[in-house]
């Protein structure tokens, strides 16, 4: 996370100083930056390598021994290249691909068959930038943390009777919690995002973005990003314990994911223009959200364990969402936003309480899922200070 944010930093600053400096530069800005940020991102890396190596503490612990081991190297007796190894990032690197269809897909679109004039990008491009910055610096680092979490415990390819049992009760444990809370942090996005959608957009960028189809395209993207957050565990776990055939396998299942995406990208645009896109990204998320929980509902189905609860919030909290969305979007309606300041200072604080209510509700109900974010991530880090 740490790297991420420090090479995402050093990207912005590298790209406003050659804007700034070398506007005729154009576009190789933007690229010196994106050079810079994948530099630093792996410079970050070997130097923490380099300090654990001269750990003593870890020296035998630690997977490298000496910055020789960074790199590639023959070693006695073994072939230069792993088989297994290579078929396995060959798999990794065709999902890689997909992906990239996956993520980007709507752009292709954009691009290609020009659905949209140069004014709705302008303005889908504003909303997605707006509405992935969620999904960038919440759910991103999570689902980073719990894929590295549930390789490390779970051997890859075995089936669940297989692995340990205290391994098997932990990840479990986890996987049910951290569902549950991408869910409720999702939830809350979704709710508050309808009626702050118009504000945030007239705040941001004025009556420019508030008065055509941004503040529909925000509500909208609000439930695409519910859905990523869901996606992002149930995939980074999904991921992390399939065998290289069920890889091989998926990817094909991307593949039909790929064709879902860009042809209802294609369809639903001509009916809700650029709407469309956040619904076709939907769509496409959804379908990976129920292959995910598919799979996860196999793995688990000749055991007593159960992690897919964590997707049911407690019916106080689905209540007090309820009320909160009906008494903010009752705010909205007679205060925003064409009374005035105080007006919109009046639904942002009704917003603030109703925010707090619902905080205190998940508090109170979800007593199970506070004791483990307060034994697991909070002891660990006392325990760490000490």
């Amino acid at each position: 996370v740490v790297s991420v944010a420090m090479s995402e930093l050093l990207k912005c600053v590298v790209a406003a100083f050659l804007v700034i400096y070398f506007p005729q530069w154009g576009l190789i800005n933007f690229c010196i930056a994106q050079l810079v940020c994948a530099i630093s991102y792996s410079a970050i890396y070997y130097a923490v390598f380099y300090m654990m190596i001269k750990n003593k503490d870890l020296e035998e612990t630690f997977v490298f021994q000496s910055v020789r081991d960074f790199f590639p190297r023959i070693l006695p007796d073994k072939p230069f290249i792993d088989q297994r190894l290579a078929s396995l990032t060959g798999s990794f690197f065709k999902q890689s691909i997909f992906k990239q269809i996956l993520t980007e897909g709507e752009k292709y679109v954009m691009t290609v068959f020009g659905v949209l004039n140069f004014g709705d990008q302008g303005v889908y491009d504003i909303i997605n930038n707006l509405g992935s910055l969620a999904p960038r610096f919440i759910f991103q680092p999570i689902e980073e943390s719990g894929r590295l979490f549930f390789s490390s415990l779970f051997t890859r390819g075995q089936s669940l009777q297989l692995q340990s049992k205290d391994s098997i009760e932990l990840v479990t444990s986890v996987l049910q919690h951290l569902l549950k809370t991408v869910t409720l942090i999702g939830c809350i996005i979704l709710v508050f995002g309808q009626p702050y959608a118009y504000l945030a957009l007239d705040l941001y960028g004025g009556s420019l973005l508030s008065s055509g189809a941004g503040p529909l395209l925000l509500r909208w993207y609000c439930l695409y990003v519910l859905l990523l957050a869901v996606n992002g565990i149930t995939e980074c776990f999904y991921f992390s314990i399939m065998s290289k055939e069920e890889i091989d396998s998926y990817n094909h299942k991307m593949l039909l994911f790929s064709v879902i995406l860009l042809g209802s990208s294609l369809f639903l645009t001509q009916i809700f223009g650029s709407v469309g896109f956040v619904l076709a990204n939907s769509i496409n998320i959804g379908c990976r959200i129920l292959q995910s929980v598919w799979f996860i509902h196999n793995f688990y189905k000749d055991s007593s364990y159960q992690p897919l609860k964590g997707f049911l919030p407690s019916f106080s909290v689905l209540g007090a969402l309820a009320l909160a969305y009906c008494t903010t979007a009752f705010s909205e309606y007679y205060l925003c936003c064409d009374g005035g300041n105080l007006y919109k200072l009046l639904h942002i604080a009704i917003g603030g309480v109703c925010l707090l209510c619902v905080l205190v509700t998940i508090v109170i109900s979800e007593r199970e899922l506070i004791q483990f974010v307060t034994t697991r991530l909070w002891g660990r880090k006392i325990g760490k200070t000490n």
